[in-house]
């Protein structure tokens, strides 16, 4: 038997490092065979953010996928990631649901559930540990590890004594940030090692560098379970790579027995699959020391740095990642990982985007001071707790507690839509999303997002615009080169550039417009003998007096809270906005009457539209 065990994660946790979690079934299928055959002590291809990627950009079933790789991968421990109360969604949902869901997930081919809770509650693990010992089922209770003044040795020895109480089989270290350093690890494992009888699993992110040598650590300390993913999809926001750490202990006590030709065939493969999702590509996906200080978890990086440059705003990435640790430290330092990674992170791109730190709070920040999420592990910030919640009475039980059984009213809600139990979860995990989805597949209708190739890009050369130019002014060149710019909409928007070398600030004003291939006239100008309000692309207006709501980024309206008369006041709410998975009340820019409304449920807005009008008082 080897003395250490391998989980790989291309399947999962490497794509969703590296590319957003954008990997299809049809790339994975081909190579399970051979992936199969290896002898890894498991294979992680489920759970974390996979469900959301294939119901909402893939348009794929996230359970018909789940089923394929079973049928695939017959000889091999499938694993997936389990947000404990959370399960794969964003909220606490009732204890009946997550028996559901651990048993279908069981039933269609999970065999290892890594179960973790983003605050460290053990409150909200207890109810998935017992679905999973149920069914018969391998429960791996995973440790969010975190580094801050509240959390030491003592503390997470502590929570891995309490989860081998409740039955785990194993105890996972879930570094998601990368921020086990190698002394620091053996120092863990052995403390760990020592005041529990269970195997230990070592799973690091390589964002600051020092992964490997901390696997290395851990193992000569007492882990004898570690997670890495073949070199097609590792190192950086990634995990160690699995060729690696098997040509290392190689010929140690520690061999792990595995074939390393094997794993490089795999891992070709890959490389070549890999090509396909250039656009989901990243250039903060890479080694960065910076993460000892903003904690931002590998699986979140690359979701992050997509979804700033959709609001064309990755010139600010610097700015947010700045941001997180502060809006951290006011929240009382919870771990970093999916929710609480998403609930920091898209409050600190509000508070960026808008120029002012919570002049916009997010419900699931609310939500968080409420106590919804479970226990914060430090007092939060008492001012910025009465800005968000005022004097609202924070729960202290176990947040599922005050949870009706669900799963009743959910199989009554979908009912027109779901044609199994698996649907209606679906449907219970992501309500708006996922019945979108199943409506679309009932019909036939499903379209995934599409996969550009870069001859398609560069030949669309109407959606593009040069950055880095010369230019030839009566017979003298510049060179020029643009470097960042203001918000799109503002009346005079600043453009930053280099010329020849010099850095200098343009203000570009718009006074007419072209609209790019098309529009009235040979060249497609939109003239006018006095300026209007243009139109974006939507047909909404643009932003064009002070009543004007407009939103901080790119999102779909969830809500929509004010219609055309309505009386309002500076503040109030009047919609609801779904951006980087979290919902975010829009608030009325001035006080007065609501005047016109462009926007209804369901629809995609940007922050360069006015979405409702209000005349001021």
């Amino acid at each position: 038997m080897s003395k250490i065990h391998i989980t790989e994660l291309v399947l999962r946790d490497g794509h969703q490092s590296l590319i957003a979690t954008r990997m299809r079934t049809e790339d994975m299928l081909p190579i399970c065979a051979k992936l199969d055959a290896i002898g890894f002590w498991s294979v992680e291809a489920w759970g974390g953010a996979t469900f959301d990627a294939c119901v909402r950009f893939l348009k794929e079933d996230p359970w018909e996928r789940l089923a394929k790789l079973r049928k695939a991968m017959p000889n091999s421990r499938i694993q997936m990631l389990l947000r404990g109360q959370n399960l794969l969604g964003y909220r606490h949902y009732s204890d009946d649901v997550v028996r559901a869901f651990v048993k279908k997930s069981a039933d269609n081919g999970v065999d290892v559930f890594r179960i973790f809770d983003a605050m460290n509650d053990m409150r909200n693990l207890k109810t998935s540990i017992e679905a999973v010992k149920k069914v018969g089922k391998h429960a791996e209770g995973a440790i969010s590890y975190t580094t801050s003044p509240v959390h030491d040795v003592a503390h997470f020895v502590g929570l891995a004594k309490e989860m081998e109480a409740m039955g785990c089989d194993t105890i996972g270290i879930k570094d998601m940030a990368g921020l086990l350093k190698p002394e620091s690890t053996a120092e863990l494992v052995k403390a760990m090692h020592t005041a529990v009888k269970l195997p230990i699993h070592l799973h690091s992110h390589a964002t600051s560098g020092l992964a490997s040598m901390s696997l290395m650590k851990g193992i000569e300390n007492g882990a004898t379970m570690i997670d890495t993913c073949n070199s097609s999809f590792s190192e950086g926001a990634s995990h160690p790579t699995t060729e690696s750490l098997i040509a290392a202990l190689a010929g140690t006590e520690y061999d792990t027995g595995l074939n390393l030709a094997a794993v490089q065939e795999v891992t070709a493969y890959f490389r070549e699959v890999r090509r396909k999702y250039w656009q989901y590509e990243s250039e903060f996906t890479g080694v960065d020391s910076r993460v000892l200080v903003n904690q931002v978890p590998g699986g979140m990086i690359s979701n992050l740095s997509n979804q700033l440059k959709e609001q064309g705003a990755l010139d600010r990435m610097d700015e947010v990642l700045a941001e997180i640790p502060r809006v951290r430290e006011d929240l009382g330092f919870p771990p970093l990982v999916t929710p609480t990674s998403q609930i920091v992170g898209t409050q600190a791109v509000l508070n960026v985007m808008t120029g002012a730190r919570y002049k916009s709070v997010t419900n699931e920040v609310k939500n968080y001071f409420m106590g919804q999420y479970g226990k914060a592990p430090a007092p939060v910030n008492a001012k910025v707790k009465q800005l968000a919640v005022g004097d609202a009475e924070v729960i202290t039980c176990r947040p599922a507690d005050l949870l009706a059984p669900e799963m009743a009213k959910l199989q009554a809600e979908s009912e027109r839509i779901a044609q199994s139990e698996e649907d209606v979860l679906t449907y219970a995990m992501f309500p708006d999303i996922g019945k979108t989805f199943l409506q679309e597949r009932n019909a036939g209708s499903l379209k995934p997002e599409p996969l550009q190739t870069k001859e398609a890009v560069g030949a669309a050369s109407a959606r593009f615009a040069p950055n880095e130019f010369n230019v030839t002014l009566h017979g003298e060149t510049f060179h020029i080169k643009l470097t960042g710019s203001g918000h799109a909409g503002e009346e005079k928007r600043p453009f930053y550039v280099s010329v020849d070398g010099i850095a200098e600030e343009v203000i570009i004003e718009t006074l007419d417009e072209v609209e790019v291939g098309g529009g009235n006239g040979s060249n497609g100008a939109k003239s006018s003998g006095k300026k209007k309000p243009s139109a974006t692309s939507s047909g909404r207006p643009r932003p064009h007096h002070a009543g004007c709501v407009t939103t901080a980024m790119p999102g779909t309206i969830v809500a929509v809270k004010a219609k055309v008369g309505d009386k309002v006041k500076a503040g109030d709410a009047v919609l609801v906005i779904e951006a980087m998975k979290m919902e975010n009340e829009i608030q009325a820019s001035t006080t007065g009457t609501v005047v016109a409304v462009h926007v209804t449920k369901g629809d995609s807005v940007t922050p360069d539209e006015s979405l409702l009008e209000i005349q001021p008082e």
